[in-house]
């Protein structure tokens, strides 16, 4: 039988989408994760009892753990998408995101070294250590260009500044020490799973809710969205395809302002759910202060992964916002879950900048 991947994050919103597209193409997968508040079981009902199908509760820093799964699962490739990801959050307390997202990818990079050292000959040729990254590092964009493998880091926001130092130190275990480590950056993730606290199920459960539909500032701010299941397909083809030392960015070629975004999420929500006195829902569209930092612009050049991997994003944005729509829809219990547990949509993120 096909040794399985270990998957960090895997009860998360893009580490779910990829432990089921894995099941559903027969890998088997060691799932761990620590359900903080955005790793959720209920992402996992329907998978969770499949035989190939490993969970462990557990924190990607302890590395007796870590260790204890690598051994006993002989996995032949690390897909490591455990982090704390979202800007806001990372304002209000930046030192849960340099705990997790540097001390965390460290633990996992020295366990892998060791297991990997460990190894006999072939399966040291095999073995993949994915570290699943952001554009954000990059900072920002004007108006031209997009992001590439070559890009210079200038991460902005906390959550940056902490996903850069681990893209850094997985590479640096790369050349100091030969791990076959593949670094991939990706853009703006949507659709099914996704915690409400990002922008496009905030948008759809407001207007579920009855409430305004909030962006922040002008709605000015570009993002290249990417349906999370395109990019599970890409990752799942890096830890078998990708080649290591090197880095892939991957996007969805969808870029659009933030007011668009909540344009489109109105129009789907329109089409699937009427507001009961018929007005649209881009009525409650409103703008609200704006982040502290907010890059403006973010946008990939995924030509790489295209040419190398055969992979590209096949989802068209405005069709992904109809199938995310219905998918919060059709799974009400599962948010609602969300809201009962103590996240009832609040904002996040409020520090002020100082004075220049």
């Amino acid at each position: 039988m096909t040794r399985p991947l270990l998957v960090t994050g895997g009860a998360g919103f893009i580490g779910v989408n990829v432990v089921r597209r894995c099941l559903a193409a027969g890998i088997r997968v060691v799932n761990l994760d620590l359900l903080t508040y955005a790793g959720n079981r209920d992402s996992l009902a329907g998978v969770m009892d499949d035989p190939r199908h490993v969970f462990v509760q557990g924190d990607i820093r302890d590395r007796d753990l870590v260790a204890r799964l690598l051994e006993r699962h002989q996995p032949r490739a690390v897909l490591h998408l455990a982090a704390e990801s979202h800007v806001d959050r990372s304002i209000d307390d930046a030192g849960a995101f340099l705990s997790t997202n540097v001390l965390g990818t460290h633990t996992l990079l020295e366990a892998a070294l060791d297991h990997w050292r460990g190894l006999a000959e072939d399966r040291r040729h095999e073995f993949r250590f994915v570290h699943v990254s952001t554009d954000e590092v990059f900072g920002s964009l004007g108006s031209e260009g997009r992001f590439d493998e070559t890009t210079r880091y200038d991460p902005r926001s906390p959550y940056a500044a902490s996903k850069a130092g681990s893209d850094h130190i997985a590479r640096a275990y790369r050349h100091t020490h030969g791990l076959p480590v593949i670094v991939t950056n990706c853009t703006n993730n949507y659709g099914p799973y996704q915690f409400p606290e990002k922008l496009i199920p905030t948008l759809i459960l407001s207007a579920l809710e009855g409430r305004k539909l909030p962006i922040y500032g002008r709605g000015e701010n570009v993002r290249d969205w990417l349906y999370v299941e395109d990019h599970a397909a890409a990752l799942v083809k890096v830890a078998a395809d990708g080649r290591p030392g090197e880095t892939y960015c991957l996007g969805g070629r969808a870029e659009r302002t933030n007011l668009e975004v909540a344009r489109v999420v109105s129009a789907a929500l329109d089409r699937l759910s009427p507001r009961a006195d018929g007005k649209p829902h881009a009525e409650a569209i409103t703008c609200v202060p704006d982040r502290p930092g907010h890059d403006l612009r973010y946008a990939m050049d995924c030509a790489k992964a295209e040419a190398e991997l055969g992979w590209r994003a096949s989802m068209r944005f405005e069709d992904g916002i109809v199938a995310t729509v219905g998918w919060y829809l059709d799974n009400r219990d599962w948010w609602q879950a969300i809201r009962r547990r103590g996240f009832a949509g609040e904002r996040l993120g409020l520090a002020r900048a100082a004075a220049p």
